[in-house]
């Protein structure tokens, strides 16, 4: 059998073992660690990541990549996966979608060595995780008071990629492609697959992103004969083809008429803002036939704001 070690440690077959990346330590020299935990079957397959918390405040990844540990479901019975929680602890710690010198880790790769704080834990991630997987999830949600319905993003120009996405069985399979800097981009030239999975919104846990986002864990992990049984889609997957957000008329209240997951027709009134003096009332229509994606829950807004993301369907 192949050996394998990480940090130096060993990965023995059908055993657990968690690893500490040391990346930095806080002012007060408190020492700051990336938990990783490993299960390596005694057949050998595909070696798959599930990370979470590249983002502090994306806590819905950090609970399902938490219910992945805690309901065994990493024990597989081939090949071997790689489970972190949280990638970002700085920004975890500090409810932030950001490292306290206020960068995006996920714009931060492949990193350095000696640079910054984001920059330091990016480079830790590729050289001591990356090139131990194959393919994998990277859960995240949206953005503040912004919820995403549960759907899988990845460049589909790669037919790999495309695959891992459908294996999912998420509602949504979604193209979008490399950002320069990020995770996904940066394992990719690795030779490394990623798909992103979006679900709920920050600092808020939500329990049918959560359940999904273990499922299209599971369901990933069955298909590769790495699990068994399999959970059931509750929808179809739809593919999209484009998505646009619609954005506020007016500054203003925001009501929105539809829930996130929604199907809308060309015409129909997906919400309106209004004056709190009631004054004016403007709506907010739909031009085209798709999906709302993702939705603004903020109740108070400003002219320009993004309120509704829509995607169409690709036949």
């Amino acid at each position: 059998m192949e050996e394998i070690r990480i940090l130096d440690t060993p990965i023995l077959p059908e055993k657990e073992t968690v690893l500490y990346l040391n990346v930095a330590h806080l002012p007060t020299r408190t020492v700051i660690d990336i938990p990783v935990f490993v299960y390596r079957a005694q057949e050998p397959g595909p070696r798959i990541l599930f990370s979470a918390g590249l983002h502090g405040d994306e806590i819905n990844g950090v609970e399902i990549v938490r219910n992945i540990l805690d309901n065994k479901l990493f024990k597989v019975t081939r090949g071997m996966v790689v489970c972190v929680p949280i990638i970002n602890v700085y920004g975890f710690i500090y409810f932030s979608r950001y490292v306290p010198d206020g960068k995006d880790v996920n714009r931060s790769f492949p990193g350095s060595a000696n640079g910054s704080l984001a920059s330091k834990v990016a480079y830790t991630v590729m050289h001591h995780i990356v090139p131990y997987i194959d393919f994998g999830i990277d859960y995240h949600t949206g953005g503040s008071q912004r919820t995403n319905y549960p759907q899988i993003r990845g460049d589909f120009s790669d037919p790999e990629i495309l695959d891992l996405a459908k294996r999912t069985h998420a509602p949504f399979l979604i193209h979008s492609g490399m950002i320069p800097g990020s995770f996904r981009m940066e394992a990719y030239e690795k030779g490394k697959k990623l798909i992103v999975y979006e679900g709920g919104e920050s600092l808020r846990f939500d329990k049918f992103a959560i359940s999904e986002g273990i499922n299209c864990a599971h369901r990933l992990l069955h298909s590769f004969n790495m699990a068994s049984e399999m959970p059931q889609p509750c929808l179809s997957s739809n593919i999209i083809k484009d998505t646009s957000w619609y954005r506020s008329p007016d500054s203003g209240m925001w009501i929105p008429l539809r829930e996130y997951g929604d199907f809308v027709e060309t015409g129909q009134n997906i919400g309106y803002v209004t004056s709190p003096y009631g004054d004016f009332k403007s709506d907010v229509i739909a031009d085209k036939t798709g999906y709302i994606l993702g939705l603004n829950n903020q109740a108070v807004v400003n002219k320009g704001d993004a309120l509704v993301n829509l995607g169409t369907i690709s036949f």
